[in-house]
């Protein structure tokens, strides 16, 4: 089975239409297809504006297409704008995107303000960011915790901190061990590889083998912008999640998640 479940469009901040990344994703031969708009926020102009219409977007391409690919209506959901209620989408990716109303993910230089702004005190900034995401652990919406460690995005050298620092990674597995008492979906996002910012998906990969350890159900996302990424570093990103001792992923079927083993 090949499945994306992290796929943004022109509704929010991609660049494609709904229906040229479905065409994209059969062209690739993906099975799943997942939508997963940026729920609106007024500090973000990248989130959705028009839900409405993409929600009817979703379901008229889902129904056109039918016989070639299975599609799912599903949302990503910031943490500083939670939606109301589940329905009518079928997952929801929660993720966490700001410190205060600073995006740790728009651009080096932000990144680097922000960390001024905590006089390089990593450890700070990475509790501030980390036990404020464990906080989805009762979000009974969400399904699949985005790009956990996002906060990494522009650490890839270490310039920041080590990730196998020890004060770290306690507060990562912290997270990880709330989040788990619901048993929530974690995704490896080959996001940030697309982009140019990263060599390895999010998370790294002790962090991989931490959940593997915890019984962990992870699936695989390209959090995809852009069509032609549609499938970015899918293969060395399996080869990587089976090198942690995955042997299953989690998909997306009309009853729910299940387990699928790698092949």
């Amino acid at each position: 089975m090949k499945q994306n479940l992290h796929t943004h469009s022109i509704f929010c901040d991609g660049k494609d239409t709904i229906e040229e990344m479905t065409l994209e994703a059969i062209s690739k031969g993906f099975d799943i297809l997942g939508f997963s708009g940026h729920g609106y926020l007024s500090i973000d102009d990248g989130s959705m504006r028009d839900i409405k219409g993409y929600i009817s977007e979703v379901q008229r391409i889902k129904s056109k297409y039918s016989s070639s690919i299975q599609i799912h209506l599903g949302i990503e959901e910031d943490m500083l704008g939670r939606i109301s209620e589940k329905a009518p989408f079928e997952y929801v990716i929660g993720s966490k995107h700001f410190l205060g109303e600073t995006a740790v993910d728009y651009s080096k230089p932000v990144f680097d303000s922000l960390f001024e702004s905590y006089s390089g005190d990593y450890k700070k900034m990475c509790k501030d960011y980390y036990s404020d995401l464990s906080n989805m652990y009762d979000w009974q919406e969400v399904d699949i915790i985005g790009h956990l460690d996002l906060i990494t995005k522009y650490n890839e050298d270490e310039s920041y901190f080590q990730f196998n620092d020890k004060d770290y990674m306690n507060i990562v597995c912290d997270c990880i061990d709330r989040l788990l008492i619901n048993d929530k979906i974690f995704e490896v996002n080959t996001g940030a590889i697309a982009r140019g910012y990263r060599k390895t998906p999010y998370p790294s990969k002790n962090i991989l083998e931490y959940l593997y350890a915890k019984n962990a159900r992870i699936c695989l996302n390209s959090d995809c912008h852009d069509k032609n990424y549609l499938d970015c570093a899918f293969e060395s990103s399996l080869d990587l999640i089976q090198s942690c001792g995955f042997k299953e992923l989690q998909i997306l079927t009309k009853d729910g998640f299940v387990s699928e083993k790698i092949k």
